[in-house]
Parts: C-alpha cells; sequence; structure tokens
C-alpha cells in the first residue's frame, strides 16, 4: 500500500480553551475532544481514508508550544479567506499570502500559543 509521509500532525500547546477558540475561528470548523488519558486533545475534523494527514491540538505538562522547526500547512481553497481572520482570532501574521510558483499559495501565520503554521491553497 502506498501511503503520504505524514500519517498526523499535533500542535502543542498552554491554553487549550485559547487555541480551539484560535483554530475553529480562523478554520471555522469544531475541533472534537479525544479520550487520552493525562493529556488534553482536541482533533480537527477529517476523512481519515481521505488524502492529508489527520491531528489534534494536545496540551500535556512538560511539551511546551512554540519554538520548534517543524511547519504544518493546512490546505485551503484561498489561503487569504482564512489569513484573513488570523488577527481577529487573536493570532498574528508573519507573511501574506505569497506565490509559490507552480505550487498554489502559502500564508505563514502565528496561533495564540506561539506556534507558526501555515496556510496553502492553489488559488
Amino acid at each position: 500500500m502506498k501511503i503520504n509521509p505524514v500519517g498526523w500532525f499535533e500542535i502543542y500547546v498552554q491554553d487549550i480553551e485559547r487555541a480551539k477558540s484560535f483554530y475553529q475561528a480562523v478554520f471555522n470548523i469544531t475541533l472534537e475532544k479525544l479520550n487520552s488519558p493525562g493529556i488534553e486533545m482536541w482533533r480537527f475534523p477529517a476523512n481519515m481514508d481521505g488524502w492529508g494527514a489527520g491531528g489534534s491540538l494536545v496540551c500535556m505538562p512538560g511539551y511546551p508550544s512554540g519554538g520548534n522547526s517543524t511547519l504544518v500547512y493546512f490546505s485551503c481553497a484561498d489561503c487569504a479567506v482564512e489569513e484573513a481572520r488570523v488577527v481577529a482570532a487573536g493570532g498574528r501574521l508573519q507573511r501574506q499570502k505569497m506565490s509559490i510558483g507552480e505550487y498554489g499559495f502559502i500564508s505563514l501565520i502565528f496561533d495564540t500559543e506561539g506556534n507558526m503554521i501555515g496556510l496553502h491553497s492553489l488559488q
């Protein structure tokens, strides 16, 4: 079986309620609580049989947010739409929508926990 190289992602946060509010507002989604002993996890909506990877927000003692070198890109129809919601949701913009040539467009943003994430679209 041929699989994609990324099967799951986790974004570590300090304030789970603040982080949930940010991601739900920017992506206009509802996160779902996962039952994981000793760890608070909220899963992004995902079709586990579809293309791409599912993932969650994670709040776990001893694992701080921000300062890491991993960048998760969220797929969007037009990344300018989600980018426009970032500041109102408590985040900040690192790089406005820019062309990456034949591969589409990206925006780079920071969430409320100091994690930089990417937005990617083909338009």
